[in-house]
């Protein structure tokens, strides 16, 4: 399996979720164990040797192949939840969508200091919810965080939003 054959597999919908958007559907992708693979080999790769102590899932697609490479990682899971989904004491930050203003939260608890951190999503378009989970992070005065992504749409330059120590890798460009 390489990259081209793997966008064979990511489905576009049209006008979703509103009129004028492409979105890119990755469960296409995750239904097809070859991509599955792919994805985790290559995320693998790309963190083996960091030193990372947690993986960091967004709410919701992220929790896909987060604990995939927290697994194979042998390392520790933390989902980031949106507003009320988490059961204990939170911390939270909110920040601003094209839709309106939206809150995300990690349980106070989920991380400390000498963490190295690897946060994930399945998507970059405009960054958005990506900044402000790098935000949350910081909170924590954790010692370095990454970012990944499966795929990262180039023309909304998502990229260009986040500070100049923060690692971004994505699979697959369009």
């Amino acid at each position: 399996m390489n990259i081209e054959e793997v966008k064979n597999n990511i489905r576009d919908v049209i006008d979703f979720p509103i009129k004028g958007i492409v979105f890119k559907d990755l469960t296409t992708a995750f239904k097809n164990a070859d991509c599955m693979k792919f994805f985790e080999n290559e995320m693998y790769n790309l963190y083996k040797d960091k030193g990372i102590t947690k993986i960091i899932g967004i709410e919701s697609r992220g929790f896909i192949m987060a604990p995939i490479l927290g697994n194979k990682l042998n390392i520790g899971f933390v989902p980031i939840r949106k507003k009320g989904k988490l059961p204990a004491e939170t911390i939270e930050v909110s920040y601003t969508k094209e839709y309106g203003i939206d809150t995300i939260q990690l349980h106070k608890d989920a991380l400390n200091e000498n963490d190295v951190v690897l946060l994930h999503d399945d998507l970059l378009a405009t960054g958005g919810t990506m900044k402000a989970a790098c935000e949350l992070v910081r909170k924590f005065g954790v010692k370095k965080i990454y970012v990944n992504f499966l795929v990262e749409l180039d023309f909304l330059k998502g990229r260009e939003v986040f500070d100049s120590d923060i690692q971004i890798d994505s699979l697959i460009h369009y």
